[in-house]
């Protein structure tokens, strides 16, 4: 009897504590997209990766021409120069594969710049997230915009626009 009264009062303590904790969801990636800052940020990006891509299309292009001239000249090579002429071509591919790894492999050019540019931005909103937590003294903030992370939240819960006024986005 001792024991089931300690076991239901452990369990009311628990229930209690549970609806105690204070949390609100948020949209990070709504935030963001509200953000001119970050959109100016997403366009410079964007431009960055399209001019270093058609700089990594053109080595390709000059792998391509060099391969089919080396496949139309092949029967009148000696094997020496068949080799030569095949390193060069593997050269320049490896060359080409290099930079593309330089510029978008995992931190290359285009994750350090976004680095750079968006960074400072996810910061700012970092510390408004924090503010409002302090001051609201919620235990927990979710962020709904991964999708998998909150399956369902009431909507009076999402404080992405608190956020966006605390940043001076909206009013």
């Amino acid at each position: 009897m001792k024991k089931l009264f300690i076991t239901a009062a452990f369990m009311v303590a628990m229930a209690g504590a549970a609806n105690a904790q204070r949390y609100c969801v948020i949209d990070t990636k709504y935030i963001l997209e509200s953000i001119p800052e970050y959109k100016d940020s997403q366009k410079k990006l964007d431009a960055v990766a399209e001019q270093w891509q058609k700089e990594i299309d053109v080595k390709f292009q000059d792998v391509d021409k060099m391969y089919k001239s080396y496949q139309a000249e092949q029967v009148m090579l000696t094997e020496e120069l068949k080799r030569k002429r095949e390193d060069e071509i593997v050269a320049k591919e490896k060359e080409a594969k290099d930079l593309q790894k330089k510029r978008f492999g995992y931190e290359g050019d285009l994750f350090k710049k976004r680095e750079e540019l968006v960074k400072p931005i996810q910061d700012k909103i970092y510390n408004a997230i924090q503010k409002l937590s302090a001051s609201r003294m919620y235990d927990f903030v979710l962020d709904k915009s991964g999708g998998t992370t909150v399956i369902f939240s009431d909507p009076k819960l999402d404080k992405s626009e608190e956020i966006l006024r605390a940043l001076g986005v909206k009013k």
